[in-house]
């Protein structure tokens, strides 16, 4: 017995009108590039592009509330703390094409630490949505900020583009780099320095 596969329905303002599928309309894509949606190695794929779709956005269904879930600690520690080389995958909001990369996220802490593991998981969260670098950058950083109001906040992002190596300019060894620097690490040369140090970047 097959299992059944959950649907992404979009909306519809039409009343009395059933939603379309993610499916049913990447079933019409498939049709109108020329290809025939109902031969065997593509009459399977719209249900797994759904699939894959929202695990690849499932960042929208999820809060910094929600994610942190309580891991701040009151802690007497005021040394920078660094997570670095965080892997991830999103999807490019031009395009639809991935892009991947590295993050590194350190914060100066005044009062509170974060679980580590929630930092990974903070990255995750706004990865998975249809993003642009310099906001996802910029996202990782107010949220640690907003949350555990640490001296200082630093993140940067390392990320290769299929729109711009697949497409377009097609730079197969182009690479883009992003930074959010909040509070000492923008007002400090030295802590700022030390970060850059401590991934590599100095």
């Amino acid at each position: 017995m097959t299992k059944p596969t959950e649907e992404i329905l979009l909306s519809d303002n039409n009343e009395g009108t059933k939603p379309e599928s993610v499916a049913s309309l990447v079933r019409k894509m498939i049709a109108l590039i020329g290809e025939d949606p109902e031969r065997e190695g593509l009459k399977k794929t719209p249900e797994r592009y759904e699939k894959a779709l929202k695990f690849l956005t499932s960042g929208y269904h999820q809060n910094v509330e929600h994610l942190l879930n309580g891991a701040t600690f009151s802690v007497c520690y005021d040394e920078m703390v660094v997570v670095k080389d965080i892997e991830f995958f999103s999807l490019c909001e031009h395009h639809l094409l991935p892009f991947f990369g590295k993050a590194h996220v350190a914060y100066l802490p005044s009062k509170k630490v974060i679980g580590l593991s929630k930092v990974a998981r903070l990255v995750n969260m706004y990865a998975r949505r249809l993003q642009i670098q310099e906001r996802m950058t910029n996202q990782v950083a107010r949220a640690l900020e907003d949350k555990i109001a640490p001296q200082g906040v630093g993140v940067i992002i390392e990320a290769r583009h299929l729109c711009m190596q697949m497409r377009g300019v097609e730079k197969q060894h182009g690479q883009a780099v992003t930074s959010a620097m909040l509070g000492a690490f923008r007002e400090n040369k030295q802590t700022r320095d030390e970060f850059l140090a401590l991934v590599g970047k100095a």
